[in-house]
């Protein structure tokens, strides 16, 4: 086992040691065998790091930023982008606008101003965007599809940073040379730092089959990726390309064009062949059946082919504690090869805020077949979805996250069979949940947003064999199997509004935030019809003694019963129509403010605990099993769920509906995670 070092003044002749360091770090990739460690010390390294092998469950390659006295990590930058500092003014454009040649051979194979981004589910079928990208001081600029937009630049609509979007760039390539404009807002180029996206990634093995990787510690920015969708290679600034058990942790993961971190497909199971295909050829739900298939019977090493989608190849992996930001797709992303992981600790906020562009892949956490993944403690903000489950979303845990300011909702569950657990989440923004599934539980949530439902009798999707790949049937989407236990819905729009927010303040979100209903992504055929705040959205659906009564065609299938009980409603909150004992009061004893909305902090207000009625204990063996999979609701390893624990990880002594274990009037702060500083060491995340 041992210790390689890269430094900005070390030698690729060197040998690794602390004497004779490496000067990049695929150097040292090329050389570390499992069990070895590559610090990396302080400076910046413009490459895409691509490690030719893995290590071993109890020997993995780890790559790590050096730690220094002080015993925080030392700053160390991997940059898929170059500093560009040859501009010239643009003739006649009187100092506003400027313009660079950069030779093609800087680009390697893919060259990100000649690559368009485009694919399946991908919504601008112009398809006039490209992968590359400029960036003034750190910070990306806006693509334009004229000259004359740079000449004379206007808002982009919806844009979260509608000033920023006047700063924008051209671009053409010609057969030995790419020329790209910029407008940099007055700016004088030679006195500031200029970067283009010149590397498609910036931490991905370019093979499959790269198991347990750890990277810790990095600032990893500005990759030119494409589109990410199901039926694809799905690429990231970083990810594990279709292997096993890789840890990526306490890093910060910024302006990837289109996805931070990919946990998903390879590229032989398919690749955009809906958008590829002819006219009247299958449409993309078919094909994303038969990736799944495909994915189940690859060959594996051996044969020449990637391992088989089976948790003894496949996912596995933990990403936590992250900081991700500024990514227009997704913060992560992943089909199939998210399975069995673990999502936990990470902010992840400002995705998908430039809206250039759109598509049916746009959250901060964008998953397929999330099988026995866990998604905990993170905060998601100012994205347009928050966490997008779309598919296969059996045995996930969703829990202790905090969401607000989603343009869409904060939560979409599209054609899933459950079982899928979502307890002691605050849900912070207008539109709380979409349910397009059954089969899910919400236990101990605060919702301060309207939740919407519909039935999916058009689409078939598979639900597993528990615990496994394994399919054990498909079904359309009948509704209903849902559990609502001990939640607390607070009716009032503000409360899932950042602190002070108006429409000076946050123009983007206030025209987002006027009660329609977001339907991209979901068949026109799907209809929301808007309900307040609380579970009345579920009034059509049968209890559990009226079911028998409704069962009827095998093909259709009739709505599924729905059990509500436990949950307290507040400020014009409104129960379903059948829930026992249901409270309905006037002012919430419990209130959540956003009080930094950049930060992701929020502050929790109890002003009178006794309003808090005593509840039932929710339990696996209360929730039973879910109706496709017949399958409980347990932890990932098969384990009774153990939910005595409030968002803080205080003991629910008393049992109370929502995620706050209270006894009396009291204020908690609850913070963001951050990166850890690091090895061993805390990081401000929980209670402050």
């Amino acid at each position: 086992m041992t210790v390689l070092h890269v430094t900005t003044t070390g030698s690729d002749r060197g040998d690794g040691s602390a004497d004779a360091p490496f000067r990049s770090i695929n150097r040292a990739a090329q050389a570390a065998v499992p069990g070895d460690t590559v610090v990396v010390h302080e400076g910046v390294y413009r490459e895409w790091v691509n490690p030719p092998r893995g290590g071993t469950v109890d020997a993995p390659i780890t790559y790590q930023a050096a730690v220094g006295p002080d015993g925080r990590f030392e700053p160390v930058t991997i940059s898929g982008a170059e500093v560009i500092t040859d501009w010239h003014p643009h003739p006649g454009a009187e100092g506003r606008v400027w313009f660079t040649q950069v030779p093609n051979t800087l680009f390697g194979e893919r060259n990100p101003y000649a690559e368009r981004i485009g694919g399946d589910w991908f919504f601008d079928q112009v398809n006039t965007w490209h992968t590359g990208e400029v960036y003034l001081d750190g910070t990306s600029m806006y693509e334009s599809q004229t000259l004359g937009g740079v000449e004379h630049p206007q808002v982009t609509p919806d844009s979260f940073d509608p000033e920023g979007s006047l700063l924008t760039w051209y671009c053409e390539v010609g057969d030995d040379v790419t020329t790209i404009w910029a407008n940099f807002g007055g700016a004088h180029p030679a006195e500031h730092e200029i970067e283009i996206n010149v590397r498609t990634f910036v931490f991905w093995p370019a093979t499959t089959g790269v198991d347990h990787v750890t990277v810790r510690g990095f600032t990893l920015t500005k990759a030119a990726t494409q589109w990410a969708p199901p039926t694809a290679l799905q690429e990231g600034l970083i990810g594990p390309h279709w292997s096993k058990g890789w840890v990526i942790e306490d890093n910060t993961i910024t302006d990837s064009k289109n996805v931070g971190i990919s946990l998903g497909k390879e590229a032989s199971t398919g690749q955009n062949e809906w958008t590829a295909g002819s006219a009247g050829d299958k449409g993309g739900t078919q094909r994303e059946r038969e990736v799944i298939q495909r994915a189940l019977v690859l060959g594996g090493p051996d044969a020449g082919e990637p391992h088989p989608w089976h948790r003894d190849h496949v996912g596995s992996h933990t990403v936590r504690r992250n900081t991700i930001r500024d990514c227009e797709q997704a913060g992560v992303v992943g089909h199939l090869g998210a399975a069995f992981s673990t999502i936990a600790d990470n902010h992840i906020s400002r995705i998908h805020v430039k809206r250039q562009w759109h598509g049916a892949e746009v959250a901060g956490i964008k998953l397929h077949a999330a099988i026995d993944t866990v998604i905990s403690g993170n905060t998601i903000h100012h994205t347009h979805r928050a966490l997008w489950l779309d598919w296969q979303a059996q045995g996930t845990l969703v829990r202790r996250n905090v969401f607000y300011a989603s343009t869409a909702e904060d939560f979409m569950v599209e054609v899933c069979h459950g079982p899928y657990l979502v307890d002691s989440n605050l849900f912070l923004s207008p539109w709380a949940v979409k349910d397009m599934s059954s089969g899910g539980a919400y236990v101990h949530n605060y919702v301060a947003g309207r939740i919407a439902n519909c039935t999916e009798h058009q689409r078939y999707t598979p639900y597993h064999v528990p615990h496994s790949t394994a399919v054990y049937g498909v079904s359309n989407i009948l509704g209903g199997d849902n559990r609502f236990y001990n939640n607390l819905f607070v009716g009032e729009r503000a409360t899932g509004e950042p602190a002070g927010a108006d429409a000076q303040a946050e123009p983007a979100l206030a025209s987002f935030w006027s009660g329609a209903i977001d339907m991209d992504g979901v068949p026109g055929r799907a209809t929301f019809v808007p309900t307040p705040v609380g579970t009345s959205q579920y009034d059509a659906y049968p209890t559990a003694q009226e079911y028998p009564s409704e069962r009827g065609s095998d093909l259709a299938g009739p709505r599924l019963p729905v059990w509500i009980e436990g949950n307290l409603y507040a400020a014009g909150a409104e129960p379903f129509r059948a829930e026992p004992g249901a409270v309905v009061i006037g002012t919430s004893p419990v209130r959540v403010e956003v009080v930094d909305a950049e930060a992701g902090t929020v502050r929790v207000d109890v002003s009178d605990a006794g309003e808090l009625a005593v509840v039932a204990a929710v339990t696996t063996a209360r929730l039973g099993r879910s109706y496709q999979a017949e399958m409980p609701y347990t932890n990932p390893d098969g384990s009774d769920l153990d939910l005595t624990t409030d968002v803080f990880g205080a003991p629910r002594d008393q049992l109370v509906p929502g995620p706050f274990a209270v006894t009396g009037p009291a204020t908690r702060v609850l913070a963001a995670p951050a990166p850890a500083p690091g090895p061993g060491r805390s990081a401000a995340n929980g209670e402050a």
